[in-house]
C-alpha cells in the first residue's frame, strides 16, 4: 500500500511515521508549505522549524519527503473564504475549510494520485461498513477533531487514514519521548493554521480595517461603549470588549449599522437558543434517512468541543433545522453545525449555520 503521510512538525503528525512504519508500512512524508510569509506582515510564520522537525523525522525513518508549496491555492480559497465571511459578519472556521479545499483537495489532486491513503495527524477513525467508509469519532473525546473534518467528502474519506484514531493524546506523547521525536514536547498549536504567529485581530485589521461603533446592552437599548468594527467580534465572545462591571457576552450583531449587542452576566439568557439553522448541509458518505427528515434523533455540535449535545433533525425544503435538547450558548452564523449519530460515534455531515 503506497502512504501519502501529511507531517507539519507538530507532535501528533510526528508520531503517525513511527506507527505507520511498525505497520510495515513505508510512507513518503509530504510537508504543505500554507504560512504566508510571502504576506505583508507574515514574517513570523514558523515554518522554517516545521521543516526541520520534518526533515529530521524523515531521516530518522528513511522517509522520501516532500515540500509542497500550496500557499497560493491556499490564499485564494481558505484566507479569501476567511475575509469574506468577517466582512459579512459571519464566524468563519479556516480550518474546516483547510481540510476540505487544502489537505484532500489541492494536494490530493495534484500529489495524491499515485497513493492509496493519506495519513494525518487528525484524531479521527476510518470505519469501514457495508462496503461503506464512514468518519469515526476517535477514541480519545477531548482531542477528537472530526468536528474539523466534517466537510470532506465521500472520494476524499475514501483515501484517508487516521493512525492515532485508537489512541490517547498522552500515549501520543509517551511515544513521541520514547522515539526522542524533537516535537514531544512541543505545544499543541491554539490558532488558526496559517497564522502563524499572527495575532488574529492584527490579521483582520490588516485587511478588513477599523469602523467605530457602538456597543449596546440588548435588553435596554444603552450604549455602552464603542468597537472598531463589527468583524472583530462573534457571538458569544465575552473577552475583548472592554467593558466593566461584566461579565457581557456578544449576542447579537447589526452588520448594516455596524453595532455590537451585548448581555450582562455570567450566564445571560439572550446568549441561548434552542434552534440551529443550517444551510449548504453535505452528508459525507451517505444521507441515512432519506429525503424526509422530520423529527430523527441526532447528536450535534455547533463547534469544536468534547461535548455532544442531544437534538433532533428536520428538513425544511433546502434546509436542515436542528433543535436541541436543551438551551445552547453562542449559535454564531457562519460556523458549522456538525451532526452524529446517537451514539457518538459516526460523523454523518454539517451544514453552516445561518439566521433561518
Amino acid at each position: 500500500m503506497k502512504i501519502a503521510a501529511l507531517v507539519s512538525g507538530g507532535v501528533d503528525s510526528s508520531v503517525t511515521i513511527p506507527l505507520l512504519k511498525e505497520q510495515g508500512l513505508e510512507p513518503v512524508i509530504f510537508y504543505i508549505q500554507i504560512g504566508m510569509e510571502d504576506k505583508a506582515g507574515f514574517m513570523d510564520c514558523p515554518s522554517e522549524e516545521d521543516i526541520e522537525i520534518v526533515n529530521w523525522i524523515a531521516k530518522k525513518y528513511g522517509c522520501h519527503i516532500e515540500i509542497v508549496d500550496l500557499k497560493k491555492d491556499y490564499w485564494e480559497s481558505v484566507v479569501a473564504y476567511t475575509l469574506d465571511s468577517v466582512k459579512k459578519g459571519l464566524t468563519p472556521n479556516p480550518d474546516v475549510m483547510c481540510n476540505l479545499l487544502i489537505k484532500f483537495g489541492v494536494f490530493n489532486e495534484r500529489y495524491g494520485a499515485d497513493f492509496d491513503r493519506i495519513t494525518t495527524g487528525h484524531y479521527a477513525k476510518r470505519i469501514e461498513l457495508d462496503n461503506k467508509i464512514f468518519l469515526g469519532t476517535a477514541h480519545d473525546s477531548i482531542k477528537d477533531q472530526t468536528y474539523f473534518l466534517s466537510r470532506i467528502t465521500s472520494a476524499q474519506m475514501q483515501k484517508l487514514m487516521f493512525p492515532l484514531g485508537d489512541m490517547l493524546k498522552k500515549d501520543v506523547r509517551k511515544i513521541a519521548s520514547e522515539m526522542k521525536l524533537p516535537s514531544a514536547e512541543r505545544r499543541d498549536s491554539q490558532g488558526i493554521c496559517f497564522l502563524g504567529k499572527i495575532n488574529y485581530n492584527d490579521f483582520i485589521r490588516r485587511y478588513a480595517g477599523e469602523r467605530e461603533g457602538n456597543i449596546i446592552e440588548f435588553e435596554t437599548g444603552k450604549i455602552l461603549g464603542k468597537h472598531k468594527g463589527y468583524w472583530f467580534h462573534t457571538i458569544g465572545q465575552r473577552k475583548g470588549l472592554g467593558l466593566g462591571q461584566g461579565p457581557w457576552f456578544v449576542v447579537k450583531k447589526d452588520t448594516d449599522e455596524n453595532i455590537i449587542y451585548v448581555s450582562n452576566g455570567y450566564d445571560p439568557e439572550a446568549q441561548y437558543g434552542d434552534t440551529v439553522n443550517l444551510k449548504d448541509f453535505l452528508f459525507i458518505t451517505e444521507n441515512p434517512w432519506g429525503n424526509n427528515i422530520d423529527g430523527v434523533n441526532i447528536t450535534f455540535k455547533i463547534r469544536h468541543t468534547p461535548e455532544f449535545i442531544e437534538g433532533k433533525l428536520y428538513t425544511r425544503g433546502n434546509q436542515h433545522i436542528i433543535k436541541s435538547s436543551k438551551p445552547i450558548a453562542g449559535i454564531a452564523q457562519g460556523q458549522f453545525g456538525v451532526v452524529y449519530d446517537t451514539k457518538m460515534k459516526i460523523c454523518i455531515g454539517s451544514g453552516v449555520i445561518s439566521e433561518s
